[in-house]
């Protein structure tokens, strides 16, 4: 199996009043193409740091991260900007979109940013209202953002992610200020995309949110402590997962593994 990413003996240190702090350890790990795997730690145990070295948004102090077969580490800020918006895809739980453009409007906005001239302006159009109707909110493209519910903007951000074919989709706390059902609904189409091939890192702190993924990686004070596969998720159209027999078992799992890890 082909890596999407590979991270060695990572790094990262903070400067405060003369003083260090160690955020992260030479972290060491890997993620194979069409994986999805979870961070989880507890409270300023990394994680969210590590997303961001992982995913160029932060420069790390010293390690390497390759992403396919290019190593990210070390790139300008001109070609680590471009590589982000060409190879990656982002989430976050604060849900970064433009008050000044409608929902279809900042969904194509990366395609439009791109380098990518092989496609025309009506062929980003319908890639985008495409991924709009896969993911069931074709009905808001033209709407204002404040006019959504929180889950049909996150699923919008989704749609945002994937206009460039990332390689690699980074999300930070993607249910983290969503109600269960809408981040039931979110990790419905994270799981769907996952499905349909697209590499995921994401950060939780929700055990049914991990439970969905195929790996769990756990880290304490800057260091990778535990590890839990899963293998992929299965998951049937219009299903709830997590009322199924499979998802429940799933779920019992990690927490038993979460508690021998002293979540």
């Amino acid at each position: 199996m082909e890596l999407a990413l590979q991270v060695k003996d990572l790094c990262k240190t903070y400067v405060t009043n003369k003083r260090q702090n160690n955020v992260l350890r030479n972290v060491n790990f890997t993620v194979e193409q069409g994986e999805m795997v979870a961070v989880m730690g507890p409270s300023g145990s990394g994680k969210s740091t590590l997303l961001y070295c992982v995913s160029g948004m932060d420069r790390p102090t010293a390690g390497e991260v390759m992403l396919g077969d290019q190593k990210i580490t070390g790139l300008s800020e001109k070609k680590l900007a471009e590589t982000r918006l060409l190879d990656m895809g982002f989430i976050f739980q604060q849900m970064h979109l433009l008050k000044n453009l409608s929902i279809i409007d900042n969904i194509i906005l990366p395609a439009y940013q791109s380098r990518k001239r092989d496609r025309t302006r009506q062929e980003i159009d319908e890639y985008g209202r495409a991924l709009m109707r896969k993911l069931g909110i074709s009905e808001i493209a033209e709407r204002d953002i404040m006019e959504v519910s929180g889950g049909q903007l996150q699923r919008a951000c989704i749609c945002r992610s994937l206009m460039n074919h990332p390689k690699v989709l980074f999300a930070d706390e993607p249910t983290g200020a969503l109600n269960r059902r809408s981040s039931e609904e979110v990790m419905q189409e994270l799981n769907r995309c996952n499905a349909e091939g697209t590499t995921i890192l994401l950060v939780t702190h929700d055990m049914k949110v991990a439970a969905k993924c195929s790996r769990i990686l756990y880290i304490v004070d800057g260091n990778i402590e535990g590890e839990l596969s899963l293998g992929k998720c299965q998951q049937e159209d219009g299903e709830q997962m997590e009322k199924t027999p499979l998802q429940r078992e799933r779920e019992r799992i990690v927490d038993q593994w979460l508690n021998e890890m002293g979540w």
